[in-house]
């Protein structure tokens, strides 16, 4: 969401959020989130994420199009959502803009290194989430 030297500004990523918060209540934030990401050297390429790309990106996705989903992007019925979600991604990290994509934070901490290439390893991830579940101040460092 973060504008940075690469990025086109305006709220595209702003729509996608939203969007993809539609999408959860569809539960098919998987899939959608799985082809926005599959698409987004390619929609950046040609403008950016509007209203109308999302909605025909949607199309791609077996039963993710509703009047449900097609109101909640076309409003930004999710905000509010949005905006709390890009105030807590600017609060992780040293750097006033956020700490970049992708970033995974858990008890205020920061996934690096061994930790961060877990999660893409299910049994890991898994691993990670229970030791956290255990007990998470395991993971917790006094902010700054």
């Amino acid at each position: 969401m973060p504008k940075s030297g690469g990025s086109l500004g305006g709220d595209g990523s702003r729509r996608a959020v939203n969007a993809l918060r539609a999408a959860l209540d569809a539960q098919k934030f998987t899939e959608y989130h799985r082809l926005l990401i599959g698409k987004q050297a390619e929609v950046e390429a040609s403008g950016g994420y509007s209203t109308d790309r999302l909605l025909s990106l949607a199309d791609e996705v077996p039963g993710l199009r509703s009047e449900a989903f097609d109101t909640a992007v076309s409003t930004m019925k999710y905000a509010d959502f949005v905006t709390a979600s890009l105030t807590a991604y600017r609060q992780t990290g040293d750097d006033p803009i956020g700490p970049g994509t992708p970033t995974v934070a858990v008890n205020d901490t920061v996934l690096t290194g061994a930790l961060y290439d877990g999660l893409f390893n299910e049994k890991a991830l898994m691993g990670v989430l229970q030791a956290v579940g255990r007990t998470p101040e395991v993971l917790r460092s006094p902010r700054t």
